[in-house]
């Protein structure tokens, strides 16, 4: 996990991501002045250390004097060695109502030099919203993304646009500029219109498996979706389910890591400091994209929690004990696995030990007509996470379920529900659960893919088990490895008082 800190509200905003020589390099947003674009480095993947921030916003009377928003960055296609960073700015003279996209380039990620020629960019008034006057009178010109394929010398320009005409709510696009020459573009009609957005945020395209593929974010919904294509110009089409992670995960961005495409994205939840509800975002481990036979997208588990694995165990009937002592329930070892039963009413099974950080696998299958599920990081008044499965449905709930430490009348307790996520169910299985509790983070993958991926602290070590009722739950191959404790964030930690200040200059001026 990686989240901005700072006095009273500091936040992680939009991400862009890049693997070089070994070290992934996070550029982000930080939130809510957008008066810079931040550098973070990291060898995992999950742990970064903040170096020298990247840009930030321009003198008064620049065209990005007000705020910087959603950049990316690429190498430079004319220029061995060097790199360029496409990005959003906004003036204050305009309040912020116009937003251009400018350059910046680099020579070693480190540091950044505008680019006064040929920027910033301006969204063109044939095809696209271009002036205040127009639909919501705000011109929608951001979050740009450069596609270069080498062998074609495509080289296209996309960005979060508004067509001219629909209705207001519904003229979202992906905005199209070819690069015809170095750092020279020619604005055409969008890529993508789909008629129904009121915008289209943090565009991807990248092509996969012989297919194009374009991401988008919608606010609509706060969730991340997806479009394919046969040829890189369209049209892009949907599969039934084109969402490709659930709600609360946003802003994704591609990163490429040798043969591995990697997705990485900041998630925002909601956290009460002195009575009041703040919205804070996160950036969760990165996700691998595979492509089934059929080219729909799925996620799988980060290959990075395999190196952080410290002790792996196997979980036998004997370890066992129920929660809360159900007369109708018990628990037996056969020679294809476990099971555990509980013929009326509820009943969990914790195995033995006391779990923190932790990655769960086990293969199930589902007797009767009743419920099941997981208990996870739980006391032994049952207060924890609670992963309910409907296996026929296809249906998993992550929930905060416990006691309330100031209870009052009938609020004697807490149930949050706090994601939901559909995945294809059957009547019969067996299905492969994984579940990954990492600090704050925590994932459900199910028959290999990830269905939740959510961040929250309300219970941060306890039991581990499976819960059923009215139902027989078989478990086979049970495998628990605890996981090293997570670090937030690669820093010295200093003192700083009136007769201790840090050389900031000194500091920001170191490399890698």
């Amino acid at each position: 996990m990686y989240a901005s800190h700072g006095f009273l509200r500091s936040d992680i905003g939009d991400v862009d991501v890049i693997y070089h020589d070994g070290l992934y390099h996070l550029f982000h947003l930080v939130l809510p002045n957008h008066d810079f674009i931040a550098h973070a480095v990291s060898a995992d993947g999950m742990t970064w250390r903040r170096v020298k921030n990247a840009l930030f916003v321009g003198d008064p009377g620049a065209w990005d004097d007000d705020m910087l928003w959603t950049m990316h960055v690429t190498p430079d296609p004319d220029r061995t060695g060097m790199w360029r960073m496409f990005y959003t700015g906004l003036a204050r003279a305009e309040y912020g109502r116009v937003q251009r996209v400018g350059l910046a380039r680099s020579a070693d990620l480190y540091r950044w030099e505008r680019e006064g020629e040929g920027y910033p960019l301006e969204i063109p008034t044939e095809h696209y919203e271009a002036t205040v006057d127009e639909g919501r009178h705000w011109v929608s010109f951001r979050d740009p993304f450069f596609f270069h394929d080498p062998e074609s010398g495509t080289r296209l320009l996309l960005a979060a646009g508004r067509v001219k005409d629909g209705p207001v709510i519904r003229r979202g696009c992906v905005s199209l500029a070819r690069e015809t020459a170095p750092d020279r573009f020619e604005f055409g009609p969008p890529l993508y219109k789909p008629g129904l957005y009121d915008d289209v945020e943090v565009p991807n395209l990248f092509e996969f498996g012989g297919r194009y593929y374009l991401l988008g974010s919608i606010r609509e919904d706060t969730k991340v979706h997806y479009w394919y294509s046969d040829t890189i110009e369209g049209p892009y089409e949907n599969f039934y389910d084109n969402v490709l992670m659930p709600a609360g995960n946003y802003a994704a961005r591609i990163c490429r890591n040798s043969g591995r495409l990697l997705l990485f994205n900041f998630f925002t939840r909601t956290e009460t400091v002195q009575g009041r509800e703040f919205v804070k975002k996160l950036l969760p481990p990165p996700k691998e994209i595979v492509a089934g036979p059929s080219g729909r997208l799925r996620l799988k588990s980060y290959h990075g929690f395999d190196d952080v694995v410290t002790e792996t165990r196997q979980i036998a009937a004997a370890e066992c004990h129920p929660l809360y002592g159900n007369p109708y329930a018990t628990i037996e070892q056969r020679n294809s696995g476990l099971f555990t039963s509980c013929r009326s009413g509820y009943e969990a099974f914790l195995m033995p030990g006391h779990y923190g950080d932790f990655r769960l696998r086990a293969e199930i299958t589902l007797e009767g007509e009743g419920k099941c599920g997981l208990v996870l990081r739980c006391n032994e008044e049952g207060d924890g996470y609670y992963l309910s499965l409907d296996l026929v449905k296809g249906v998993a709930q992550m929930r905060a379920w416990g006691a309330n430490p100031h209870p009052e009348f009938e609020h004697a307790f807490k149930y949050e529900q706090l994601q939901e996520a559909h995945f294809r169910g059957s009547g019969h299985g067996p299905w492969k659960i994984e579940v990954v509790a990492h600090g704050m983070y925590l994932e459900v993958s199910i028959d290999s893919y990830v269905t939740l991926s959510l961040v929250d602290e309300a219970y941060t070590e306890g039991g581990l088990g499976f819960y059923v009722e009215s139902a027989s739950l078989g478990l086979h191959h049970v495998t628990v490895e605890h996981l090293a404790r997570p670090v937030i964030e690669h820093a010295p930690e200093a003192v700083y008082t009136t007769t201790h200040v840090p050389d900031i200059a000194a500091q920001e001026g170191t490399g890698a």
